[in-house]
């Protein structure tokens, strides 16, 4: 099976978000980047299918951010293929934008199935896992938490998680596009050390593609941090004195007598 994997890059949040001086967008000058997590679960998962039915997996991301480590990260993992389209912009593209580029390389490599991660945690409009099954013409299935491959090649039975954690269990026709919210296990770790060897000897292809000016459905005012409210309370001391002070507090509020 030819499976193709998007691989986003996304701010790091465990550094504070900068608002640019415009206060209409985000600065990420000083931003450092990783890989988006619902995407670090879709090349577990093709890399799952690949170990127990066969194939290739691709990668393929934009030319943005921290990107060739994480490529180099995917070829550690399991990744045959890895291919990057020339991107040259502060901000990454709109997820509309994004689809058309993505599947510009994706259709040339034809595969029976493309996973794509289910959300990224800067996408304001829309999401790119169904805009890009909607690009390539593919039947899509969103919110994914395993995939598995029928004997004959042509479907897969797909578990879409729907609210409370129910899952369905779906059959899909082959080729198609899903949107993964979770593999059948965790990502894997690979080693540093793993990983600066296949920089010396991985290939990282690169693939021309249009990125288009799509007029956006959002119209951005105006980006603020909120207001601090008030600050938490500490309870110092011994535990008698602390727990004296909750319970203080409980019957103040009127939790409990």
């Amino acid at each position: 099976m030819k499976i193709a994997v998007v691989v986003r890059q996304v701010p790091d949040l465990i550094e504070p978000v900068e608002i640019a001086a415009s206060e209409k967008t985000v600065d990420l000058g000083m931003a450092t980047f990783r890989a988006n997590e619902a995407d670090d679960f879709a090349l577990e998962q093709a890399i799952l299918l690949k170990e127990k039915s066969g194939g290739t997996v691709t990668v393929v991301a934009l030319d943005f951010g921290d990107v060739q480590n994480t490529l180099y990260t995917a070829a550690a993992k399991g990744a045959d293929r890895l291919i990057t389209i020339p991107y040259d912009a502060d901000l990454p593209p709109a997820p509309k934008e994004a689809a058309a580029a993505y599947a510009q390389v994706i259709r040339g490599l034809a595969p029976e199935l493309v996973l794509v991660g289910s959300y990224a945690h800067d996408e304001l409009e829309s999401t790119l896992a169904p805009l890009l099954a909607c690009e390539l013409g593919l039947p899509f299935v969103g919110v994914v938490r395993g995939v598995r491959p029928a004997a004959d090649g042509g479907t897969a039975t797909v578990f879409k998680e729907f609210p409370a954690a129910a899952l369905a269990k779906m059959t899909v026709k082959l080729p198609a596009l899903l949107g993964i919210l979770g593999a059948d296990q965790p990502p894997r770790y690979v080693p540093v050390s793993r990983i600066r060897a296949l920089m010396k000897t991985a290939k990282i292809e690169e693939q021309e593609a249009a990125v288009p000016d799509a007029s956006s459905a959002v119209t951005v005012r105006r980006l603020y941090h909120p207001a601090a409210g008030q600050r938490a309370e500490i309870l110092e001391g011994p535990p008698e004195d602390v727990a004296a002070k909750i319970a203080g507090i409980l019957k103040e509020k009127g939790v409990c007598k």
